[in-house]
């Protein structure tokens, strides 16, 4: 669902155009998005998964 089709109850306008703040809080409740990684951070875990195996493999 998108806040392009919605209409504030409040302020009879669209709701992407954010004119009351009734109208932007609801936008920004939309257009929320859970916390992303990083890619450079999931890359730092791969090589550090990696470098944990290769360590496991010559100990063992």
């Amino acid at each position: 669902m998108s806040c392009e089709h919605l209409i504030c109850a409040r302020c009879s306008n669209p709701v992407v155009e954010g004119r009351c703040a009734t109208c932007r809080a609801a936008r920004s409740e939309m257009h929320r998005h859970g916390p992303s990684i990083p890619p450079a951070l999931v890359l730092a875990g791969l090589v550090a998964l990696l470098f944990v195996a290769l360590v496991l493999q010559r100990v063992y």
